[in-house]
């Protein structure tokens, strides 16, 4: 097994033992990454050309100039950093607002009708100015010890001299799903505190960034709003931002530019949004699988294993990565949030348990780690034994939501390995998959652990 899975798990019990331990004012700085700061500028700049080429961006320069004003305003703080921040209003109705590693934030038109003052918007900024200044999204891509089922391989389609293939061929997966994935509840705590801090050097009250995010709590019921889904509450937020603040010197609150109540009225008055375009493969726009079996096979070889791959399937990962997919090029799909999912093939990579004593309950743990990744996904049939290169084996029947639309079926083969569960994913669409159950059984039949 690659050397990095020795040591990270040790890494992230240091990390996770620091956040837990943290006073308010204690400093905050950025977790784990494999990245470097210049790596979080590329990735953040490719991945927003890809994201503005998709979205509806609100044609009205008075409601983008108002938006770039209040972030230069918070970039300006010395917490803030000096990356080269650009920030973009999206005409989206959904109440949500991301960043992209390096600087780029995107902030959704509902957002802005949503807040109840420029202080509660403000907020949202500051906390995501945070993210970049941390490098949660790096970082968790960075942690990751699987690969993040919808959101993988963007590096075999954005080109193999960028960073995203530089991020493939290590085998982080790096879709921009996995670089704007659900943050940890110890991220959000991190945000909260250093946006309150940003906040409050640019003259606002952090308590409206807090006051904003349980207000929709409050309001969320059974279907919460995006912003939550991908920001967890991390507790009491006011409690934690007013903990915060008593740390700090003491400041005055009383900015405002004036300007908000002008510009929801205009945010309220935008056109409809344009329908995001679905960028994807040849395959996903006939919304079929291939149902002819391959020609023939021949051997890979990556990390601790090999296997036989179909002639026409690609190999992505290498021999020193942690995560290798192979699959046909149209088996991968453009999604309409700039990610990439994988439409037809396999996954395999190692899984260090947290908690399974067996391989069936570490089975259990790797399928709840999935379904965060993908609530559709769920479990269609019990594990069932098996025997895989001599090692004891499970495989489990799971469904979800297929890229192509309708249902796909994943299968999953779990085997206990020394340094803990090496797992082999097959995916494709429930129409296609008895077509390529023979290729699927042919690949599990010629894997080999070394």
């Amino acid at each position: 097994m690659h050397s990095r899975f020795t040591v990270l798990p040790v890494l992230l019990m240091l990390i996770l033992g620091s956040c837990a331990t943290r006073q308010p004012g204690d400093p905050l700085k950025p977790g784990y990454n494999v990245f470097s700061k210049q790596q979080d500028v590329e990735l953040g700049r490719q991945a927003a050309g890809e994201i503005r080429q998709q979205v509806d961006v609100v044609d009205d320069p008075q409601l983008q100039q108002y938006i770039r004003e209040l972030g230069a305003r918070l970039a300006k703080q010395p917490e803030a950093e000096d990356y080269p921040y650009e920030f973009t209003l999206i005409n989206e109705g959904s109440i949500n607002a991301f960043a992209l590693p390096g600087g780029p934030i995107f902030i959704h038109s509902g957002l802005v009708e949503a807040a109840d003052n420029e202080g509660q918007l403000v907020g949202v900024l500051a906390h995501e100015i945070s993210h970049v200044v941390l490098r949660h999204g790096t970082s968790q891509a960075s942690k990751a010890q699987m690969i993040q089922l919808p959101a993988i391989l963007a590096g075999a389609v954005m080109g193999q001299q960028s960073v995203w293939s530089q991020a493939g061929q290590i085998g982080l997966g790096l879709g921009l799903n996995a670089l704007i994935m659900k943050y940890s509840r110890n991220a959000e705590k991190q945000a909260d505190a250093l946006g309150a801090r940003i906040m409050a050097g640019a003259g606002y009250d952090p308590v409206g960034m807090a006051e904003f995010f349980q207000k929709l709590e409050s309001q969320g019921g059974s279907r919460p709003p995006i912003l939550l889904s991908s920001h967890p509450s991390p507790g009491n937020r006011v409690k934690l931002v007013r903990e915060e603040m008593a740390a700090m010197p003491p400041a005055d609150y009383g900015y405002s530019s004036g300007k908000f109540a002008r510009m929801k009225t205009e945010v309220a008055q935008l056109p409809e949004p344009k329908p995001p375009v679905q960028q994807q493969t040849v395959a996903a726009a006939n919304g079929l699988a291939p149902t002819r079996a391959p020609s023939g096979f021949q051997t890979v070889s990556a990390g601790s294993f090999s296997v036989e791959q179909p002639q026409g399937w690609q190999a992505y990962g290498g021999a020193g990565a942690s995560v290798v997919t192979i699959a046909p090029r149209n088996g991968l799909v453009r999604t309409q949030q700039g990610g990439v999912a994988l439409g037809y093939g396999v996954v395999m990579s190692e899984f260090r348990p947290r908690f399974g004593a067996s391989l069936q309950n570490s089975t259990f743990e790797l399928i709840d780690e999935l379904q965060e990744m993908d609530p559709s996904l769920r479990m269609s049939a019990a594990p069932r034994a098996v025997t895989v290169s001599g090692a004891q084996g499970l495989v489990t029947q799971l469904v979800a939501r297929s890229p192509y639309g309708g249902t796909e079926r994943q299968v999953v083969l779990t085997a206990s390995r020394p340094q803990g569960v090496f797992y082999m994913v097959f995916v494709a669409p429930e129409r296609g998959f008895e077509q390529l159950q023979p290729t699927f059984q042919r690949m599990l039949s010629s894997l080999r652990f070394r």
